[in-house]
């Protein structure tokens, strides 16, 4: 077995990597950029080397500075992980050539897999079913409109070197198609540095399923069964489980056999994913097979108890697979939350900066399921704007998709994160909802059910006795800290300006109880851990445990249970009846204001003082974290200042452009 292994790569997935190749006994060299000097990934590897500055241009996708490194080591092979180089022939045809093992499938099915369009015409050529589309180059937006036409909206324009959701559009008419072939095409080059555009027709309602495909050097191809993988936002993958709730054994078969037939027709060897897009009906269609280890590879490991990587490691060193597809079922049910550093309350936009605080679930077994949480940072590190915003994945254990999902919300519940913007209350969220839990997705699914937007929740009757039970008990304990007890026992608890009456007291093993004024109930909480100053709230009420996130503010608490947020205030009956007369705050008036977003840098502002606009026109255009996001007007109006140009750096919240 190969003693050294360097990894290409950054964040969890280095971690991930480093993790089992400590269980197998092979020592670890971590490359890094000057942003990720101090990453839990240098910190935790045997060596590690500095590949340049911190653009990726500049240092991960650099073949020449990777393989530099590993002659300075003295590694054996590379792996790659996920993005950067994990699928360019080139760098692995090159490692070839040099006698270094590539952790990987071999640079010809990576050739005809990675090329989205040279994949499909394998596929097609191997009898699995593809997608309605244009395979051949498109060279202008004139040509990807005829073409659009021909196949028929709404059409797809997609990276051929695209992943990870980056180099994806969807054109609903001939505007959406001029302006987003532009637009793929610079997200192409920027992100993979290749520009070429494919067309393939979008299915309406669609579902993401992919397979697991695993295979060595001897021949042998065996698949792991299926991911959904149908929450997405902008392409992106959000959400993930393993097995579908949408397939049945015949379909999941099926698919599965196709999948391996593709793998052999190309002589695949390593791990690697055939994606299908799927109808509600159980139809699928190939979509493109990524030749590299996946982002979503644990809920696979967790349903199956196969380390995908140290299969890929054995596979690279010339090992059998030492198992066939008999010898592979689904135990139980697995899901993923991919956490990431951005705002969904300002539509999901990257929120770069420090996590000052991040309190993560135990990992384990816990009351009836498992969590695994693949993280590739820790509290204090820095989510830089050059990379991808993610934190990290989360994942729950159990034997049924219900278990799982309760577990899932349990998980995220016992994650902390201050310091930056971050999704856990949007995916809190979708484990609370209903048709979440019935398994009735679609790639749509957050469009769906959040057209407007992420705002939370409003709090249901249990998130308010949530925060009822926190905020009352945390007002005692303030207080009996400051030895000033008022001996009160008759509060009025405001969630945002909605009063609850409570009457507090003992039980009998001093458990604090609350009685709610007018309705008949009585809620009891026992093990409370928190003191001033922590972040997280942790309890039991009426036996069921609970944590809330928790902050002390001015007159009260901002309490986050779940999904809902409230301003909390525990307040004498009088004091009450005064707030209840204060008029609300209103709002400043942004309307002719044009705010940045989001951290980034400016890509262009095509306006000038004094410019007329029209409501729909890109006024600027934002780049962070490899996404460009366009700005338009709102309404039609008269340029009066340009707060930034190209190049500048802007702050969430700076003035790029104010209208008369």
């Amino acid at each position: 077995m190969f003693k050294k292994i360097l990894i290409a790569n950054r964040g969890e997935i280095a971690v991930r990597i480093i993790k089992t190749c400590r269980k197998m006994g092979i020592s670890t060299v971590q490359v890094f950029s000057e942003a990720d000097a101090g990453s839990l990934a240098v910190e935790m590897a045997d060596e590690s080397v500095l590949i340049g500055p911190a653009p990726a241009a500049q240092s991960y996708l650099l073949a020449d500075r990777i393989i530099e490194a590993v002659r300075q080591t003295g590694a054996e092979a590379v792996h790659p992980g996920f993005g950067f180089l994990s699928e360019n022939a080139g760098f692995a045809r090159r490692l070839r050539d040099e006698g270094i093992a590539f952790i990987g499938p071999n640079p010809e099915a990576i050739e005809a897999m990675g090329d989205k369009i040279t994949s499909k015409k394998f596929a097609a050529e191997a009898g699995v079913s593809t997608v309605p589309g244009h395979m051949g180059l498109i060279e202008t937006p004139e040509e990807a409109v005829k073409i659009a036409r021909e196949i028929g909206y709404p059409v797809m324009i997609k990276a051929s070197a695209g992943g990870g959701g980056k180099g994806i559009r969807v054109a609903e008419g001939d505007a959406d198609m001029a302006e987003g072939f532009a637009a793929v095409k610079a997200e192409a080059m920027a992100a993979f540095g290749d520009d070429r555009v494919f067309l393939e027709k979008f299915i309406v309602d669609p579902r993401h399923i992919e397979i697991q495909v695993l295979g060595d050097k001897h021949g042998a191809v065996v698949h792991l069964f299926e991911r959904e993988c149908s929450i997405q936002r902008r392409n992106q993958k959000v959400i993930e489980e393993a097995p579908s709730p949408l397939l049945d054994e015949k379909t999941r078969m099926e698919m599965g056999a196709q999948a391996v037939a593709l793998a052999r027709a190309v002589n695949y060897d390593s791990a690697g994913t055939v994606e299908f897009v799927a109808g509600q009906d159980k139809s699928f269609y190939f979509l493109e097979m990524n030749t590299r280890l996946q982002v979503e590879h644990p809920v696979t490991e967790l349903i199956t108890g196969v380390d995908l990587v140290e299969q890929m490691i054995r596979s690279a060193w010339g090992e059998k697979l030492a198992f066939a597809q008999k010898d592979l079922k689904i135990d139980g049910w697995a899901i993923e939350s991919r956490i990431y550093a951005e705002d969904p309350y300002r539509g999901f936009l990257p929120s770069i900066g420090r996590l000052v605080r991040y309190e993560q679930p135990e990992e384990g077994e816990r009351d009836g399921y498992v969590v695994r949480n693949d993280s590739g940072v820790r509290e204090g590190d820095e989510i830089s704007m050059f990379y991808d915003p993610m934190i990290a994945k989360l994942c729950a254990w159990a034997p049924t998709r219900d278990a799982a999902i309760d577990g899932m919300a349990r998980a995220l519940e016992d994650t902390h994160l201050t310091g930056l913007g971050h999704n856990v209350p949007f995916l809190a969220a979708v484990m609370e909802q209903d048709r979440f839990r019935s398994g009735k997705l679609s790639t749509s699914y957050i469009k769906d059910e959040f057209p407007d937007g992420f705002h939370g929740l409003a709090p249901d009757r249990r998130r308010k006795d949530v925060m009822i039970a926190a905020a009352v008990a945390m007002n005692e304990i303030i207080s009996e800290q400051a030895e000033d007890p008022s001996d009160r026992t008759d509060w009025i608890v405001l969630i945002d300006r909605e009063a609850h009456g409570v009457s507090l007291g003992y039980d009998d093993e001093e458990a604090l109880t609350l009685e709610l004024a007018g309705e008949d109930r009585s809620l009891r909480l026992s093990d409370i851990e928190w003191r001033p100053g922590l972040g997280q709230f942790r309890a039991v009420l009426d036996d069921v445990p609970f944590t809330a996130d928790v902050a002390r503010v001015p007159d009260g608490f901002t309490i986050r249970s779940g999904a809902a947020r409230a301003r909390v205030r525990v307040l004498t009956p009088r004091v009450a009846e005064l707030y209840a007369r204060l008029p609300e705050k209103q709002a400043a008036d942004t309307s002719k204001l044009v705010l940045s977003p989001m951290p980034g840098l400016v890509v262009s502002v095509p306006v000038e003082v004094g410019q007329e606009v029209k409501a729909g026109e890109t006024v600027a255009i934002i780049e962070a974290m490899k996404m460009q996001n366009i700005l338009k007007a709102e309404r039609d109006g008269t340029v009066k200042a340009v707060g930034a140009r190209a190049g500048d750096p802007v702050a969430a919240d700076d003035v790029l452009v104010e209208f008369a």
